[in-house]
């Protein structure tokens, strides 16, 4: 009688895990499909001007591998890349104008914005010195592309082709990370799963739907929207800046689409998992906005969805339970499904899928770690700057 009550408890938390994973799959915007890639392209008669926008700091281990990608872009209408020096001490500058001297193509202009004012990231503070040098040009889109990212010789025709032919403010294309050593393996196509979990990208392009997220390795937005919703001016503390972006965007009237990229890569490797760990916890906790109770609110999601069926079999087969077992298994039968979709997008091992509640759990801690920095005053660091929380910064005006 003293074990049948925390069976039969345990029972009901598993049976509360399958029916959260029976809505996941049906009714959370199919987010786990990876065919939502770009929308409908229509070629205009006339190309517009584009300008694009690069910054960077340090980045001079990936930019032999990017920048020259940028510069061999197949465009009919005019385009030009700025790439924005932010306070680099590699050389991240003069490699690119020496790419540029020795690849050729679009043309290319360097500068340097200074060290960022209070209240501005880096990166959003390098954005805006580009796009003001880029104004000089009266571009109609603006490409913001990390210095991380390459891109194929077509992929600025295929953007602004599908923004023409959908009539979208934004177009962004989650980049295909890097998946070679094994915690890349592991780690990687989790993050983009647990991403679209997060925003469905059906959700995102639907009309009228409130959902709005970007992937900011490639962001094609049209300069006359970026001038109604005061970007980067109205997103300048934002550490998650490229979903603070389509939030403005969505929030000016604009329409956003965001998908899955064929061949728009990052070249950026994590080889070990303490690089993967710092990636995501720098910024974990600020997708929490800083809430204690969100945080709590997470790791109880977490647990309950992700690691509940795995320990339910173990449980309900160490306790002779096979209703405990059962549900458990048929759980974590789903959530592997699920998982299957995005395995095959990065062309990894299936087998890897039953260990979705292990890269889960470490997701877990890597978000617990964030907000342990954070109360430490060294949340949100990255590249030599720690930022703080958009509350303790004072406001303009």
């Amino acid at each position: 009688m003293g074990q049948t009550a925390p069976v039969s408890a345990f029972l009901w938390i598993t049976v509360v895990s399958l029916a959260a994973w029976c809505w996941l799959l049906l009714c959370q915007g199919f987010f786990w499909r990876t065919d939502v890639r770009l929308p409908l392209r229509r070629e205009p008669e006339v190309w517009p001007s584009v300008c694009v926008v690069v910054p960077a700091r340090d980045e001079a281990a990936v930019l032999p591998a990017s920048l020259p990608s940028l510069l061999a872009q197949d465009y009919p209408g005019r385009a030009e890349v700025f790439l924005v020096d932010d306070g680099s001490t590699d050389g991240t500058g003069e490699l690119a104008r020496a790419l540029s001297e020795r690849h050729g193509g679009l043309p290319l202009t360097v500068g340097s914005p200074g060290e960022p004012p209070v209240g501005w990231t880096g990166k959003l503070w390098a954005v805006r010195h580009g796009i003001a040098l880029a104004r000089a040009r009266e571009p109609e889109y603006l490409l913001l592309t990390d210095a991380d990212i390459a891109h194929a010789p077509d992929s600025l025709r295929e953007l602004v082709a599908a923004a023409r032919g959908g009539g979208f403010d934004v177009v962004s294309q989650m980049a295909r990370l890097r998946v070679e050593s094994r915690w890349e393996r592991l780690v990687v196509p989790a993050f983009v799963y647990f991403f679209a979990q997060l925003y469905p990208f059906r959700w995102i392009g639907r009309p009228g739907s409130r959902t709005a997220a970007a992937a900011g390795g490639c962001v094609l937005l049209r300069a006359g929207m970026a001038e109604k919703a005061r970007i980067p001016d109205a997103i300048r503390h934002a550490v998650i800046d490229d979903v603070a972006l389509a939030r403005a965007v969505k929030g000016a009237g604009g329409r956003v689409w965001l998908g899955l990229a064929d061949r728009v890569d990052s070249v950026r490797p994590y080889p070990r998992l303490g690089d993967l760990w710092r990636m995501v916890s720098r910024s974990a906790y600020a997708q929490l906005r800083h809430s204690p109770p969100l945080l709590l609110g997470t790791v109880a999601g977490l647990a309950l969805v992700y690691l509940v069926p795995p320990v339910a079999v173990l449980a309900g087969a160490a306790a002779g339970s096979a209703p405990v077992a059962g549900v458990g298994a048929l759980a974590w039968a789903v959530m592997a499904g699920t998982y299957l979709p995005m395995l095959r997008y990065y062309r990894q091992p299936l087998w890897l899928a039953p260990l979705l509640p292990y890269t889960a759990f470490l997701y877990l801690l890597m978000t617990v770690d964030s907000a342990v920095q954070h109360y430490r005053g060294r949340g949100a660091a990255w590249k030599g700057r720690t930022y703080a929380r958009p509350d303790a910064v004072p406001d303009e005006g």
